[in-house]
């Protein structure tokens, strides 16, 4: 089958022939690969920040927002059968640890993470665990849904965790439009009351964002923290910042009010803030990582109900290098997917 193989950190991924996956235990899920997503975090792999926290042994395959179709499942497996239309949990994970009985099984002890710890989705079958699939109506088209399995979880998990703070009358800051932030924003406005405040150098990334459901839109070019301060008179009770990096993550963190919360979503910045600015004004920084299983489940929910679109662009298995140099340059109005 063809993957989309990295062999040395700094360059390039390859497309290249490589055996099938197959099924070696008893709950074990072979996928039919539908959709695969690309990420910021593809690009961040490539640069090498994430080998020293995954050690992937090289050359492996990228790709870890994937759905598409069971094509075999171990001798154990109940939740899904050939033919079922799944989406896929990013990390798959044991059932059976503190983290997972709790129910915040993305911090689960015993979990892999496809496309970042080994083989992942930018190919045309993925091996990986019955824990992972969560089934769709089977009209649903695979590419269209693929990167709600990262890129969706986590924006929505950052958003459901900051509900409780986003009565009527609050104001939230959307940092960055993009594949991560236009999902965040159409989740505030079906599941929150909040005014919708979105930050992004891009004019069209702000058009897409008005049309989502923001209530203003401030152009990213130098005096965004004082529009933002101005438009919520001081300074957002919630941020959510789906950049945090070049500079985002200092703005962000100024734009947020007094006892408000900073949330750090995107990442490959560094926050610089004197402790006395955190307790002064009691402001709080959390940080977020993908999501549950059951906030997967949720999402579909609201995708399958219409009430949160993923706006895409889709490029053949062989044009996977386009997409990511694409994605690097900017030209990707909300989220590229990698069709097999």
């Amino acid at each position: 089958m063809k993957a989309v193989r990295i062999h040395k950190y700094g360059e390039l991924p390859v497309v290249e022939e490589v055996p099938e996956p197959t099924i070696q235990g008893p709950f074990d899920v072979l996928v039919k690969v539908g959709g695969a997503g690309v990420c910021r975090t593809d690009l961040h792999i490539i640069e090498g920040q994430w080998a020293a926290a995954m050690a992937p042994q090289l050359p492996y395959t990228l790709g870890h927002e994937n759905a598409g179709w069971v094509q075999e499942v171990g001798s154990s497996v109940t939740n899904v059968a050939v033919g079922d239309t799944v989406i896929l949990h990013p990390t798959p994970t044991c059932g059976l640890c503190r983290a997972c009985r709790a129910g915040q099984d993305m911090h689960c002890t015993n979990s892999s993470f496809p496309g970042l710890s080994g083989d992942g989705g930018m190919a045309e079958y993925l091996l990986t665990s019955a824990r992972a699939c969560v089934r769709l109506d089977p009209t649903t088209e695979p590419q269209d849904v693929a990167a709600l399995a990262d890129a969706g979880i986590t924006a929505y998990h950052a958003v459901r965790k900051a509900i409780p703070l986003l009565h009527p009358g609050t104001t939230c800051v959307v940092i960055g439009a993009g594949g991560l932030g236009h999902i965040g924003i159409q989740c505030l406005a079906a599941l929150t009351a909040t005014t919708i405040i979105v930050v992004d150098r891009n004019p069209d990334a702000l058009k897409l964002a008005e049309q989502l459901g923001a209530h203003h839109t401030v152009v990213a070019g130098g005096a965004q923290v004082d529009k933002v301060l101005e438009l919520t008179g001081g300074g957002a009770d919630v941020v959510l910042d789906f950049v945090a990096e070049q500079g985002a993550e200092n703005d962000g963190f100024r734009m947020t009010g007094s006892g408000g919360s900073y949330f750090v979503i995107g990442y490959g910045g560094t926050l610089q803030v004197p402790t006395l600015d955190i307790i002064s004004t009691e402001r709080n920084i959390i940080g977020n990582i993908v999501g549950t299983y059951n906030e997967l489940v949720e999402l579909m929910v609201l995708a399958q109900a219409g009430k949160v679109t993923l706006h895409t662009i889709t490029y053949p298995l062989d044009a996977a290098v386009d997409a990511l140099k694409d994605l690097e340059a900017g030209q990707v109005r909300g989220r590229a997917i990698l069709v097999p």
